[in-house]
Parts: C-alpha cells; sequence; structure tokens
C-alpha cells in the first residue's frame, strides 16, 4: 500500500503501511435482534515522513466510541487495579505534595486510578466523556467532570480549580485525533512545575510481538519516544521521562514537562537510540511487519479450519475491542468459533461487531468446555490462565496468535 494522507500532527505526508479493510466500532456490541446498520470505516495505518507518528488514515466520530454505554471498566482486572493503585500512590509521593496539590485525569473511565487519590483526600478531576463509567467513577468518591478533554475544557477547569500539579492519562491519549487542542489544554492548565504523565500501547512492542490487534478504531496513534518528542515541542512541552510498562502487552509511560523545567533522565535517550537502531518507523520494518501480520491471518484461519474439519469445538475467551480486528481482518464469524465468552454484563447476550459471534458469561465456557479457546485477552494470559486451571484440566487447549499462530 502506498496510499499517502496528511499527518494530524505536523502535517507531514503519511505513507499507509498496512490496510486491514473495513472494520467496525470495535465496542458496539449489538443485541442479535437490532437490524439497524452498522457503521464500518477502512482501518488502515500510515506513518508520517517527517514526525515519525504513526496513525490511523481513517477517524471514527468520537460521539460514536465513547458515549453513555460505553462497556469497558478499567477496574474489570484486578492487574490493572493493582497497577493503578501504584500509579495512584506514586503521584501522592513523588509529585502531590504540595500544600493543596490537584491532579486531573483525562479519560478516568470507572475511577480505578482516581479513587485511591480520593481516598487520601486529595484534590482531584476526571475528565470522562462516557456517561455510565463516569456514574461509576462517582460512586467511588471521584469528582467527574462528563466531557471530553479538549483547550476549552482546560480553560474551564483552570478557572474553576486552578492549574494541575498532575494531568494523567492512561490508554486514553492514543484515542484523540485532534491533539493539537488537547495538548494546549494541558499547556493552559499545567503548573510551572507540573508534569504531564500517560501511558499507552508502546509501537515498538506491537511491531516487535506483531500484535497487530491493537489497531482498531479507537487507538488513532500508536506512540514512540521520538514521535512524542516532535509532537510535545510543538506545544512548548518536553519529554522528560519514559518508563516500559508490562501492562496492555507492552506500554510506555511518557512524562512531559514544560519545555526546560526538568533535566531529561537517561532513559530518554536510550529508548530514542533503541528506536534508532531498529530502524522501527523506516519503511522496511513496516512493511516487514505488515508481511507477518498476513501470515498469522492466514495460519489462524487456516487453524480453525482445520479444527473444525477435524469436528473439533472451537470458543473465543475475552471479547476485547482488539479482537474485533483479528474476527474482522480474518473473516471470522460464528462457523469456526461459536461462542466467545466474556465476564462484562453489558456484553453478554450481545454479538461481537462485524463477525456478530454470541458472547456469553463464562457459566457457559464452563458448562461442558470446548476443545479450544482462542485468547483474545492475551494481554491478561497469567490471570486468565491461573483463574481457568479446570478448563485446561479438562483437556481444553488454549490458542494464541500473537506473536504467530500456535497452541498452548
Amino acid at each position: 500500500m502506498q496510499e499517502t494522507s496528511v499527518c494530524r500532527i505536523c502535517d507531514g505526508v503519511v505513507t499507509e503501511f498496512i490496510d486491514f479493510g473495513k472494520q467496525p466500532l470495535s465496542d458496539r456490541f449489538a443485541s442479535p435482534s437490532d437490524s439497524s446498520p452498522e457503521p464500518f470505516f477502512r482501518l488502515a495505518v500510515g506513518s508520517c515522513s517527517s514526525c515519525t507518528m504513526v496513525q490511523l488514515l481513517e477517524e471514527m466520530p468520537r460521539e460514536s466510541m465513547f458515549h453513555e454505554d460505553y462497556p469497558y471498566h478499567s477496574s474489570g482486572s484486578s492487574w490493572m487495579r493493582e497497577h493503578f493503585t501504584a500509579t495512584a500512590q506514586r503521584f501522592i509521593d513523588t509529585e502531590l505534595t504540595g500544600p493543596d496539590p490537584f491532579i486531573v485525569e483525562l479519560g478516568c473511565n470507572d475511577g480505578v486510578m482516581l479513587s485511591t487519590i480520593a481516598r487520601a483526600g486529595i484534590r482531584h478531576l476526571g475528565v470522562e466523556p462516557s456517561g455510565g463509567v463516569a456514574d461509576v467513577a462517582a460512586t467511588h468518591g471521584v469528582r467527574v467532570r462528563k466531557d471530553f478533554f479538549e483547550e476549552s475544557t482546560a480553560a474551564g477547569i483552570l478557572t474553576d480549580d486552578g492549574q494541575a500539579d498532575v494531568i494523567f492519562a492512561a490508554n486514553t491519549l492514543c484515542h484523540i485525533p485532534y491533539m493539537a487542542s488537547v495538548l494546549r489544554g494541558v499547556a493552559t492548565l499545567l503548573a510551572p512545575n507540573g508534569v504531564f504523565v500517560f501511558e499507552d500501547p508502546y509501537f515498538g512492542d506491537i511491531v516487535r510481538k506483531t500484535s497487530f490487534d491493537q489497531i482498531y478504531d479507537e487507538h488513532f496513534y500508536f506512540f514512540t519516544a521520538r514521535s512524542v518528542q516532535e509532537m510535545a515541542a510543538r506545544y512548548g512541552l518536553e519529554l522528560v521521562d519514559v518508563e516500559r510498562l508490562p501492562v496492555h502487552g507492552g506500554e510506555v509511560r511518557y512524562t512531559l514537562a514544560r519545555a526546560g523545567a526538568r533535566q531529561p533522565t537517561a532513559a530518554v535517550a536510550e529508548l530514542l537510540a533503541e528506536e534508532e537502531a531498529t530502524r522501527l518507523t523506516e519503511r522496511e520494518t513496516l512493511e516487514g511487519f505488515a508481511r507477518t501480520v498476513l501470515k498469522i491471518r492466514d495460519d489462524l484461519v487456516a487453524l480453525l479450519r482445520e479444527l473444525k474439519a477435524a469436528g473439533k469445538t472451537v470458543a473465543g475467551y475475552g471479547a476485547t475491542a482488539k479482537s474485533a480486528t483479528v474476527l474482522n481482518f480474518c473473516g471470522i464469524d460464528s462457523e469456526l468459533i461459536s461462542y466467545v465468552s466474556d465476564t462484562t454484563p453489558a456484553k453478554q447476550g450481545r454479538v461481537t461487531p462485524g463477525s456478530h459471534i454470541p458472547v456469553v458469561p463464562p457459566s457457559v465456557f464452563a458448562d461442558g468446555y470446548p476443545d479450544y479457546a482462542v485468547l483474545f485477552a492475551w494481554n491478561h494470559k497469567e490471570e486468565i490462565l491461573a483463574k481457568e486451571e479446570a478448563f485446561q484440566r479438562s483437556g481444553g487447549r488454549w490458542i494464541g496468535y500473537v506473536p504467530e499462530v500456535h497452541v498452548i
């Protein structure tokens, strides 16, 4: 693919390197009786030849993705609850130490991080456009503003609450195409020595693991240290620290400060050097990634067809947003995967986006285990395998597809 577009960060030339075809809204789990038209878009990815930002070529309206019934809850995983509790405590110990500190979280979801801040009695505000999860956060004592964060939002918060010592976002910033307004808002709201900390899937890990299912409608940008550094500089901000995180299949926590306010750590230079040495966003690397993705698609479909021909039963495990990319890109439907087991009540009794595979509660999975289960929630593999030991004892086998198709 050589289609080009204009970079949403720097107006440079973006060249496409992979096309996943028509894809649905990844979190639109419709009722089986819903006959309304299902929205699709072309899920194609390109990289900017100037600032190196990897990004989608088509944007879905934000209101169609993040709305009152948004089904994802950050606190659904015990591993993620522990991660965000530790993150909150780290802010309390290092950044929120002044006489009246203030922290703002963009996309606070169900308040899993800010609830620890609230219990510590620290001034805070969660900005969350999805009303349902925002209401859940409020029940945990979190102060929430139901809104999308942008420059005008930041100005209103500044008037009401003053400058923020910490602005935080987890698995949120990569969702936002209109980055200029967001970063102008950060520059407006941030205290002189404050920090903007965000963590998102790291493109280096996506390439290394061929975890192509991290690419779906909600993930518009795929960050690297180089692209974040380039992006930050345009708004008077500077990348001053990076930290590799094991969550969600591999993330990086980026710390930005006002230019010149803090000395960048050695970790920044080290990650930049690693990206340059591996030629992370160069054409040859990106085209190699695309070829490997195509092989995974072909291998997964071939395995599922072979199992069906042998009379084996196959289910899916975890109706994740990223499973939409796998199912629709591979053309997998209920003929190859009978159902997908998921713990989220809002998804149960519905069907997967685009592929329309029934989503069932874990009780169905346990009531006569299938022969095989495709592990869509592979980023929680250790947690799931420990919880589902009975499946393996019954003779069940897990199917993985990251970094290649394999039977566990």
